[in-house]
């Protein structure tokens, strides 16, 4: 989050976790455990009229930002998702806005309105099973019949997809990318659960098999898609470490609260030195994170030419630092730290799944070794 924010994000900021905690403490993301969706609809529809899903839809489509830049103003209320862990397709419903808001056209517009007020969701349609990776090498086929698109090909995994009114699909025409906005329920389609680790967060597979839809249901060009599939990856990964940023606010909070709070040997666990040492490398794994996290969002907002390697690296740390950062909370809290009935597995379970979500550690720091290779042989 923001080191400095202005006095409206600061509002913005404390409505959101004044909503997050009304709606979702604990106790009910535990209640939510075996719901289908993972969230209620009420929760979702408030938060859409507090500005959840408006920040990057343009004025003309009814959104609008609190600074001018809305992806900055939504990692504000990302990272309240993470410090609560809630539940909700933030990340996907908000790229599929913001991309419809781009393309225009007036078959998208019933589609931002219900989105806008919370009435419906929508998720993206990218990651595909192995041996392709999470990020860019997809290979689901669109190709045009006349005037209709053909999809086929297998998705996965696919956030909130069992409840999102539309699905943006991104494919390949030939060399080119090509994106389609596929209602649910489309013939052809067929959704399967995936189990997740987190208690409220839905995937499922998504496959394809000989749909055919309208060429009005394409979003832009036909091929032509490769800048739109390159704004949505930067931003969906953006969303996701200021979240996961989150959580481990949340639980680096939990546990030195706790160090103080607990005696051992008629001493605070805080004073000893072996702790006081993990708190500190704790702390700078945290304030790092924070700190490549917010440069990663205001270089993709600002359209910066190093986005690409500022986002990579920012995936990379956060999920392996926060990941040992979170485990270390566990441990610190003893035996109570791996039980259910203690709030700390939600943000490790909700921090270890968007560890792997839209690339894994491994693969960003693949990634940015292909980017400064690109760069180097440019030169």
């Amino acid at each position: 989050m923001l080191l400095a924010l202005t006095d409206d994000q600061e509002l913005f900021r404390e409505t959101t976790s004044k909503l997050l905690g009304e709606f979702v403490p604990a106790e009910v993301l535990r209640s939510l455990q075996d719901d289908a969706i993972g969230f209620e609809a009420e929760y979702w529809r408030r938060g859409a009229d507090l500005g959840w899903t408006s920040l990057l839809v343009g004025e003309e489509h009814g959104g609008g930002s609190l600074s001018g830049q809305g992806l900055v103003d939504l990692t504000l209320v990302a990272h309240e998702f993470g410090r609560h862990a809630a539940p909700g397709p933030l990340a996907v419903t908000n790229v599929v806005a913001a991309t419809l808001s781009e393309a225009g056209g007036s078959q998208s517009n019933g589609v931002i309105g219900d989105l806008l007020t919370g009435r419906s969701i929508a998720t993206w349609c990218f990651s595909e099973p192995r041996p392709h990776d999470r990020l860019d090498n997809g290979c689901l086929d669109i190709r045009v019949n006349g005037d209709e698109v053909v999809l086929n090909g297998v998705k996965r995994p696919v956030e909130s997809g069992h409840g999102a009114s539309h699905l943006l699909v991104s494919g390949r025409t030939g060399a080119g990318y090509s994106q389609v906005l596929v209602p649910a329920g489309a013939s052809g389609m067929t959704l399967a659960t995936m189990q997740s680790v987190d208690l409220t967060r839905r995937f499922s597979v998504v496959t394809f098999d000989d749909v055919r839809l309208p060429s009005s249901t394409v979003i832009g060009e036909i091929g032509c898609a490769g800048e739109q599939v390159t704004r949505q990856l930067r931003r969906v990964i953006a969303i996701l470490c200021a979240e996961s940023v989150g959580t481990m606010q949340a639980a680096f909070d939990m546990t030195v609260e706790w160090a103080f709070d607990r005696y051992s040997f008629g001493r605070p666990l805080a004073s000893y030195q072996e702790l006081k040492h993990r708190f500190a490398d704790m702390k700078t794994w945290l304030e790092a994170s924070h700190a490549v996290s917010d440069a990663a969002t205001l270089a993709v907002a600002l359209g910066e030419p190093d986005a690409d390697e500022l986002l990579s690296s920012a995936k990379a740390f956060i999920g392996d630092f926060g990941s040992e950062l979170i485990q270390d909370c566990v441990q610190i809290h003893g035996g109570i730290g791996v039980t259910f009935d203690h709030d700390l597995h939600l943000f490790l379970r909700r921090h270890t799944l968007n560890r792997g979500l839209y690339g894994t550690p491994e693969e960003h720091r693949q990634r940015l070794a292909d980017l400064v290779t690109m760069t180097e042989s440019a030169t």
